[in-house]
């Protein structure tokens, strides 16, 4: 099998070197021959995503100073942070300290920030900020929903720990958007399994409600397990995410409608469902359900709207 450049990732001005146009690159990507990694970096379709494809690809556009940070940093960890929709801008976010030049380059993002040594990694030859760091910049910089996930995932995927954050958060001084930080920092659980988990327990929590329990185990009489994406079980009121990717096909829907049924009428639990318009919509049916079946009276209206804010510097 030969693989266009054996396989590893190119730019566009190397592609050059062997007489490709841009004009060819864009229709071999078409053609499903090349794959784009960033804005600019190509690989051969055939070689599967890696930990190790996604620094060399970083590497080709990285000056030396430049330190990987936020969602790109995550990204070299495993994790998509990105919020919906960016993950196709493919473009890579750095930062260098105060006094350094800035990037120059449009296919990526350059901010200048404080950052000290122990807050920067080496791998694979790319500076990269820590976990605990990179884990932070997201919690400061990201719209609230997206970055509560994000951090969700960091400690779902054991790169920190919720109490270093806390601590951690709590120490940074001066630093924009740290009073966010430091609230949604208290939110982390690692037991959430998808972003939108996170997004509707934030939704339940801001709305001053108890912080449910993730990813809840219920045995039934045939010790069978059934698992609630977040649950209140002293009242047994569980909340669940259906997200477009896993549950709009109607085998799913047919399931989950079955489970559920199963759960209330056998079980005793009153299951109510959130999906992405009652998470991000204007309207707060969704606290209003939560809350009226806890006995309880939701805080509104919602902190945080439908639309993003601006990403902090």
């Amino acid at each position: 099998m030969t693989l266009i450049h054996h396989g590893r990732p190119f730019t566009t001005t190397e592609a050059g070197v062997w007489g490709w146009s841009p004009h060819d690159t864009i229709i071999a990507e078409r053609r499903g021959a090349l794959r784009r990694i960033l804005r600019g970096v190509y690989v051969d379709a055939q070689v599967p995503d890696s930990r190790q494809q996604r620094l060399d690809a970083v590497r080709l556009i990285a000056p030396p100073h430049a330190i990987a940070c936020n969602e790109t940093a995550a990204w070299l960890y495993g994790i998509d942070a990105f919020k919906p929709g960016e993950q196709y801008l493919l473009e890579p976010s750095f930062l260098v300290t105060h006094g350094a030049s800035r990037i120059r380059r449009p296919e990526v993002r350059c901010r200048q920030a404080d950052v000290s040594v122990d807050d920067v990694d080496r791998m694979g030859g790319l500076w990269i900020t820590t976990p605990m760091r990179t884990t932070l910049d997201l919690l400061r910089t990201l719209y609230r929903p997206y970055a509560l996930s994000a951090a969700d995932a960091m400690a779902r995927a054991a790169l920190v720990r919720k109490d270093d954050i806390v601590q951690q958060a709590s120490d940074m001084k001066g630093f924009r958007g740290i009073v966010q930080a430091r609230e949604l920092a208290a939110m982390i659980d690692g037991a959430a399994e998808s972003p939108g988990e996170s997004w509707m327990r934030l939704r339940l929590v801001d709305a001053n409600l108890p912080h449910p329990v993730c990813q809840f185990e219920i045995i039934d009489d045939f010790g069978r397990t059934r698992i609630l994406d977040c649950a209140y079980p002293e009242v047994k009121v569980g909340v669940e995410y259906d997200g477009r990717r896993h549950h709009t096909d109607p085998k799913d829907q047919a399931h989950d409608a079955a489970r559920r049924q199963y759960l209330h009428q056998v079980l005793g639990w009153r299951v109510v469902v959130a999906t992405r318009m009652s998470v991000f919509g204007p309207e707060p049916a969704l606290e209003r359900q939560v809350a009226e079946l806890m006995g309880r009276s939701p805080q509104l209206p919602r902190l945080w709207g439908t639309a993003p804010i601006a990403e902090a510097a």
